[in-house]
């Protein structure tokens, strides 16, 4: 970092962070597939970044971060890089594949060298934590310049408060429909007043227009999910449906199902607490 004597230097920049969707329970179930997994996909995200006069700062963990001049080719380049790795692989069941989260933001950063630090750092990685697996968060700033210039949609998510940010942070979800949805149009020429809208890890009907069914929608959540939550809901269904065709008139099932899905729920819990104390003491290191 500078020396006191040192002018702090600053610009105005866009963040794109990209981080693994379930890399721990990837890492789990394959360790060597994953990794070489990680490094091609990350091979084809250097190119995409390069065409779109990108600069890769940093790829710490399972994360890519990196910065444009233009909002503009930052959007078009993150949409590329879905686009790109969702034909990657096509073999593999959805649990085994390897999906992205994507954040962008606009802001002022502090320069370090190669390295760029601040809350315009931040907000993109807080928005990425956010993001759908395969998809894209963009903050306010984001949107006001691109939202006229490319042939995408925008879903409009209302503000999000994140961690280590004062302000909540207005937050759009890319769709490739082409459509915007969740932002009413202002006949006085005024910001509208932000729609409540809930993100959740599971499975959003009818909010983003595309051609997911629901079928599809229901699978890929699934996928995501923890192999002993997983694992934990199959078993309980299985046991739904002994104790249905057994007789109702004596219901059991539920006990052993609660007992799975608690034991289940917090050792995921423990598990992501740990991998985001390991998260959190690699971004110290590098603040």
């Amino acid at each position: 970092m500078p020396t006191m004597t040192e002018k702090l230097k600053r610009r105005l920049t866009t963040v794109l962070c990209a981080d693994v969707s379930g890399y721990t329970r990837l890492m789990e179930a394959d360790e060597a597939g994953t990794l070489a997994t990680l490094r091609r996909y990350r091979t084809a995200m250097a190119a995409l970044i390069e065409r779109h006069d990108g600069r890769i700062v940093n790829t710490w963990g399972d994360a890519v971060i990196a910065e444009f001049a233009s909002v503009v080719e930052a959007v078009q380049c993150a949409i590329e890089i879905q686009q790109e790795l969702s034909t990657q692989d096509p073999h593999l069941p959805e649990a085994r594949r390897m999906r992205f989260r994507i954040g962008i933001n606009l802001g002022d950063v502090m320069v370090d060298g190669s390295d760029i630090y601040g809350d315009g750092v931040n907000i993109a990685a807080r928005l990425q934590e956010l993001a759908e697996p395969g998809g894209i968060l963009i903050s306010g700033p984001v949107y006001d310049q691109v939202h006229n210039k490319l042939s995408v949609g925008f879903d409009y998510l209302g503000p999000q408060q994140v961690k280590n940010v004062a302000a909540p942070v207005a937050s759009y979800r890319v769709a490739l429909s082409g459509t915007t949805v969740g932002q009413p149009e202002s006949k006085d020429g005024l910001e509208p007043a932000p729609k409540a809208t809930a993100l959740s890890g599971a499975p959003s009907f009818g909010v983003q227009a595309g051609s997911r069914t629901r079928v599809r929608a229901v699978s890929n959540w699934l996928a995501d999910l923890p192999r002993a939550l997983r694992a934990a809901l199959v078993i309980s269904v299985f046991l739904f449906l002994i104790n249905l065709f057994s007789g109702l008139h004596r219901i059991w099932f539920h006990w052993p199902a609660v007992s799975m899905l608690l034991i289940a729920t917090l050792w995921t819990m423990f598990r992501r607490s740990s991998e985001q104390v390991r998260k959190n003491k690699r971004r110290t290191g590098r603040d």
